[in-house]
């Protein structure tokens, strides 16, 4: 009879659970908007910080944080987009001279007796396809941006909310004398994160671009700012920053410089990854690789393409929940990294 009991409860919370994640879905509209609200009052509460600590009235300090926003996205969103117009009305002729490129590595590869089907493998794995996923990234979070006047307007008030978060949280969760440290260290873990990502993935995004004007590579600031966008991605994100960057070298200069800009990005994500990164960030916030590339699809699904840049955050909300929770504290192990398991263990 109790196995029973269990697994109708088992049944109840995955159906609960599917009816969330089908609400979550439909009012993707209204949520998106916000969690990139969050995301950027979680990078400008360091800067609140920062004029608080030299007695600058909070509401002086918040509006001159507004300014510095506008004004940057304003000026990055005046050459972005002009360049993303640009690149669209001369997609069509990259796809072709891409494919052409193709075909002659085929036929290269045919006169050493190594024989491949021309059109099967076109159609199988189509070059044009990989400079279209990350320009479709970029347009998607230009499209969440669009309503950019609600979230910052929604930016202005988490701001002025942000001193009374941790108290908040603490009483929601019926902690009124502040016993739960674990709370305050994930809350300053997300914020420490967020803060050092964003300023990694700007240096990251700058030497990029560069790179990639110093080699005299079409519509530099464009992939630059790709690739700041998409260091935002853990493991795979740079990867699909440098795509685009090589197959228009490519395509514009030739093999060489097409090596070049491969060998460019490969050394300031080497630099960036497993140097700058990890000295200012540690050992992370404790999430496995497959967790990791795991919640990019799932998030990305969820949300789109700011839920594929939010991936290790929003999962990193997921695990804390799942801590706190006895029922839950299994499958917060399970998202846990390997250091994790084996300091449980010892």
């Amino acid at each position: 009879m109790s196995s029973l009991q269990g697994l109708s409860k088992s049944l109840v919370i995955i159906a609960s659970l599917f009816i969330v994640l089908a609400g979550l879905k439909l009012a993707t509209d209204i949520i998106v908007p916000f969690i990139l609200a969050a995301f950027i009052a979680i990078i400008c509460n360091p800067l609140l910080r920062f004029f608080a600590r030299y007695k600058v009235p909070k509401g002086i300090a918040i509006l001159l944080i507004m300014l510095m926003i506008v004004a940057v996205g304003s000026s990055l969103a005046g050459l972005v987009g002009q360049s993303l117009n640009d690149f669209s009305q001369q997609l069509p002729q990259y796809r072709e001279d891409l494919q052409g490129r193709f075909v002659w590595l085929v036929d290269t590869a045919a006169q050493y007796n190594i024989l491949i089907d021309k059109q099967q493998l076109i159609s199988l794995f189509d070059p044009g396809k990989m400079i279209d996923m990350a320009t479709n990234m970029l347009t998607g979070f230009g499209a969440a941006m669009a309503n950019i006047f609600l979230i910052i307007l929604t930016v202005v008030f988490m701001l002025f909310e942000a001193p009374m978060i941790n108290k908040k949280v603490h009483l929601a969760l019926d902690d009124p004398e502040m016993r739960q440290k674990q709370i305050d260290k994930f809350l300053e873990s997300i914020n420490s994160y967020l803060a050092i990502k964003t300023l990694v993935s700007l240096a990251t995004g700058f030497c990029a671009a560069l790179l990639l004007w110093i080699l005299d590579v079409d519509y530099f600031v464009l992939w630059g700012v790709v690739a700041f966008l998409l260091n935002y991605i853990p493991n795979i994100g740079s990867i699909i920053a440098a795509i685009p960057a090589v197959l228009i070298a490519l395509i514009t200069q030739g093999p060489l410089v097409s090596g070049f800009v491969a060998l460019g990005y490969v050394a300031i994500n080497t630099v960036m990854g497993n140097v700058i990164e990890p000295k200012y960030m540690g050992k992370g916030l404790g999430l496995s690789t497959l967790v990791v590339f795991l919640s990019l699809i799932f998030w990305g699904w969820l949300f789109g393409t700011v839920g594929m840049l939010l991936s290790v955050p929003l999962t990193m909300v997921v695990k804390i929940a799942l801590e706190n929770s006895e029922e839950g504290q299994w499958l917060a192990t399970m998202l846990g990294s390997g250091e994790e398991t084996e300091s449980k263990l010892s």
